[in-house]
């Protein structure tokens, strides 16, 4: 049996609680990432920012300068927006309950957490490379039908 630890991204680009949105944005797009892991200064996980956390500041910083006080969302510590009430998962558990939990509380990623550490991270494209690459393996494995 597969498990998380043989396909998930080991020691994950993360930031600190301290950091901005800014920040997050800035290390996604250098890393074309869509996840970032929020964490202490021992690698606890605190929490998770992902894309659409960005993207949703940056349209209530549009908002915000129709007003006349403005600051920009991305100033704003990834502490004071960042979803804490995260699932995460052990690096022993299988790929296909992972992807199973993924599909089913619709989710992108599922940090890999040991002893409260974080360790690794999975995604929804890591699980389409999974699939390409059983795809491919079927390709090689079935004969192709000939035309008579």
């Amino acid at each position: 049996m597969f498990t998380v630890a043989d396909m998930m991204t080991q020691n994950p680009y993360a930031l600190g609680p301290y950091s901005t949105l800014a920040d997050a944005k800035d290390l996604m797009e250098k890393h074309t990432i869509r996840h970032v892991p929020v964490i202490d200064e021992n690698h606890h996980l605190l929490g998770l920012v992902t894309q659409r956390d960005v993207l949703s500041a940056q349209e209530s910083s549009l908002e915000m300068i129709t007003q006349s006080n403005f600051m920009s969302a991305l100033d704003i510590q990834l502490i004071k927006c960042m979803n804490r009430s995260l699932m995460s998962v052990d690096c022993h558990a299988g790929l296909k309950e992972a992807a199973l939990y993924m599909q089913k509380h619709k989710i992108g990623c599922l940090p890999v957490v040991e002893d409260k550490v974080l360790v690794g991270i999975i995604t929804d494209s890591d699980f389409v490379s999974i699939a390409i690459t059983l795809l491919e393996i079927q390709d090689e494995v079935e004969p192709t039908e000939v035309e008579a």
